[in-house]
Formats: structure tokens, C-alpha cells, sequence
């Protein structure tokens, strides 16, 4: 393991290092000491490393991230795992806004609470959030999931596309052409494998599931106020 003390090393100096082992793979396991919350840590990662950062980071921790597992021990700042695409990213602690935003693919679990715009313009990736999330989150979510086991704030799904979201705990308030529908089968079958995924305690049959009505697709004078 390839140990990086933030306090001696430069980080855009630690991100060279990361980007440049993510493609020879030849030295995979890192752990970086004494973020002190630092902007944009492990971004860019593009191979199967392993990264834990001991301790919070700032802004954008893990963004575009590809293939890596990127596991915070604390909290994170905005747009964590910001335009993800593959791969795993762990936060221990609570995320700010907009985390996952963007996001094409991959995992991101937050063990904590999300702030607000969790999960905006998510376009397939998969967040499990333990606690709760803020105002807007899922805002014009296109594809993949965002699972909840707590509560979730104002208008969540607000001009939702085609992704799902299921919370466990209350709604305060569904966004714009989001509605509750129905949970079949497959759904539970999904949810279950995305629970165990993330290390959720939790069951399927817990969860309400939230979807687009698909009102707003095209223009209609009749639903004018909703754009």
C-alpha cells in the first residue's frame, strides 16, 4: 500500500501519482493522510485502484471518476463523485450538495445525510443514501437509482426523466411531474441487490417508489405552469 501524507505532499501532485497508477496498475492500493479537507481529491481516476482518504475532504472528491474505489473515512464537501462513470465510492460520513451529479454510472454510498440536489441530472448512476437527503434531489434525473432509507426534503424528483427513486422514510414534497408508483417485482428484486450492494440494513418492502408521469415530455398548454 502506497501511503500519501496531504501535509508533506502537494495534491495536484497526488493526483498525477493516482491518474498516472491508474493506468499501469501496477501499484493499486493507496491511502492518503490529512485531507483537511482539500478540493478535488482522487478526481480523474481512470483504472481499478484503491483509495481511502483518512479523513473530510472539500469539493468535488472523486469526480469523473472511472473503475476506482474511492473510500472516504469522513465527510465530503459539494459534487462529490461529480460526472462519475464506473466504479465505487464509499463516504463514511455526511455529503453537501449535489452529490453523484451527472453521474453516468458506477456506485456512490453515503452513510450519512446528503444535503440538497443529491443526485441532479443523474444519468445512470447508482447513490444509497442511509440517512437523509435535502431539497431538489433527483432534479431532472435522466437514468439509474436513488435509494433512500431516510427522509427526503422538498421537491424531490423535480422534472424527473426516467429515473427511479425509492425512500424508505417521508417525502415532504414530490417536484414537478414526479408521482408515486407502483413497486413490482423486479423493482424489489433491483432494490435488494442495490441494499446489499451498499451495506444497508434494510428490506425492499420498506420502500415507496418514485417515478416520472411523463407529462412534461412534450409541450402541452395544459401543463404550461409546470415548465
Amino acid at each position: 500500500m502506497q501511503v500519501i501524507d496531504l501535509e508533506q505532499t502537494p495534491l495536484r501532485e497526488l493526483n498525477a501519482m493516482l491518474q498516472t497508477q491508474a493506468r499501469q496498475t501496477n501499484m493499486t492500493a493507496w491511502e492518503i493522510h490529512n485531507p483537511k479537507g482539500a478540493h478535488a481529491v482522487a478526481v480523474g481516476l481512470d483504472g481499478p485502484l484503491e483509495v481511502t482518504i483518512k479523513g473530510s475532504t472539500g469539493y468535488y472528491c472523486a469526480g469523473m471518476n472511472k473503475e476506482a474505489t474511492v473510500h472516504v473515512t469522513g465527510s465530503v464537501g459539494p459534487g462529490v463523485a461529480e460526472n462519475m462513470m464506473s466504479g465505487t465510492v464509499i463516504i463514511d460520513g455526511d455529503a453537501s450538495q449535489y452529490a453523484g451529479a451527472t453521474a453516468h454510472g458506477g456506485l456512490l454510498v453515503i452513510k450519512g445525510n446528503a444535503s440538497s440536489r443529491c443526485g441532479i441530472s443523474m444519468k445512470g448512476i447508482d447513490i444509497v443514501v442511509h440517512g437523509n437527503i435535502g431539497h431538489m434531489s433527483a432534479f431532472m434525473a435522466q437514468k439509474g437509482n436513488l435509494v433512500v432509507l431516510g427522509d427526503a426534503g422538498e421537491a424531490l424528483g423535480d422534472s424527473l426523466y426516467e429515473a427511479r427513486i425509492f425512500v424508505r422514510g417521508a417525502v415532504k414534497s414530490l417536484g414537478a411531474d414526479c408521482i408515486e408508483k407502483e413497486m413490482r417485482p423486479e423493482h424489489h428484486t433491483q432494490l435488494a441487490a442495490l441494499l446489499e450492494r451498499a451495506g444497508a440494513d434494510a428490506k425492499p418492502e420498506e420502500f415507496r417508489r418514485y417515478g416520472s408521469a411523463r407529462k412534461l415530455y412534450n409541450f402541452d398548454i395544459d401543463n404550461a405552469g409546470e415548465y
